[in-house]
């Protein structure tokens, strides 16, 4: 099963994939994750990646592409994938695109998880307070949200009109929208 997972910031995205790497023995590939074992590895994009951090900067498609390449072509990778963070741009789906027909694969879905934006505010300003995220405030929050509103909505078309988005409610406990996102997935034919 070769599937990403997208949802604005706070929706649980990360808890979810958990969950769905291991329903579908596959492992969860975040690109956060991928970004820090290459830096704290010190690999040759790890350094580069770390140019651009420390600059405040998006690490360019080019050095993502080749550590989500990497990661993708490793053992544990080879009977699918879930993405958690990639694809971020159109540019980003086209690579992706090559990388799995490479493996003479296909992508199978893309679960997105829909929330209500002001109880996700809500939700985060809560992580905020407890985790003491003093720069996570409201404004901050809802800034994000557009951002990834702009630059995901062409993503989210692309996939749609490929028939490939599955939209899940990701509000409610942990284990009703778990249960959504395996009700939609697991009568899906792999690749």
């Amino acid at each position: 099963m070769r599937l990403i997972i997208m949802g604005p910031p706070g929706a649980g995205k990360g808890t979810q994939a958990k969950f769905i790497a291991e329903h579908f023995g596959i492992p969860a590939i975040s690109t956060g994750d991928i970004f820090r074992a290459n830096v704290s590895q010190g690999t040759p994009l790890g350094v580069e990646a770390q140019r651009y951090m420390d600059a405040g900067e998006y690490v360019p498609d080019e050095v993502t592409n080749l550590m989500v390449r990497n990661r993708i072509d490793e053992p544990d990778a080879e009977p699918g994938f879930l993405l958690d963070g990639y694809p971020r741009t159109l540019a980003q789906v086209e690579e992706l695109d090559g990388m799995i027909k490479f493996t003479g694969h296909a992508l199978d879905a893309v679960v997105v998880l829909t929330v209500d934006q002001d109880e996700i505010v809500q939700r985060l300003l809560q992580r905020a307070q407890v985790e003491g995220r003093a720069d996570d405030t409201e404004d901050v929050i809802r800034r994000r949200q557009e951002v990834y509103t702009d630059q995901t909505a062409p993503l989210i078309e692309v996939y749609r009109d490929r028939g490939l988005i599955h939209e899940v409610d990701g509000m409610g406990e942990v284990s009703e929208v778990t249960q959504r996102i395996f009700a939609a997935l697991d009568d899906l034919p792999q690749s």
